[in-house]
């Protein structure tokens, strides 16, 4: 996983608590990153439905969906991440050695079950919960 959830999450809930429409400097500025990156991040939460965007001086980002029902695992499918993936394989398909063949299929397989486990406990986690959480300090 890149550091792209955490920035979506964090823009997401911000929105969320202004209700309206913020400039992605302001968003930036709040989520301590530029704004060319806010934008990049942007663009599949938009396509995802989950945020309004225009364009020019009065520009910005507005959340259009609810908070109440906008798990962090739909924010994830809307950036197609993976939270637990093998970057690299031990073994090769091509040896004689059934460990050596079999290891990255299984290991492959092992990281798509913690990859869902992560996922099912997004999914009870929302924008509003993370908001609660964080005006009931």
């Amino acid at each position: 996983m890149n550091s792209d959830f955490i920035v979506a999450v964090h823009a997401l809930v911000f929105l969320n608590h202004n209700q309206g429409i913020v400039s992605s400097e302001m968003l930036a500025d709040n989520v301590c990153t530029n704004a060319a990156r806010i934008r990049k991040i942007m663009a599949p939460l938009k396509r995802a439905g989950l945020v309004e965007g225009r364009e020019g001086n009065e520009g910005g980002y507005r959340f259009t969906a609810d908070a109440c029902a906008t798990s962090l695992a739909a924010v994830a499918d809307a950036l197609g991440v993976r939270f637990v993936e093998a970057r690299w394989h031990s073994g090769s398909a091509d040896k004689k050695c059934l460990v050596a063949s079999g290891m990255a299929g299984i290991m492959d397989d092992i990281f798509a079950d913690l990859d869902a486990g992560v996922r099912d406990r997004l999914a009870g986690i929302t924008i509003a919960s993370i908001d609660e959480r964080i005006f009931a300090r």
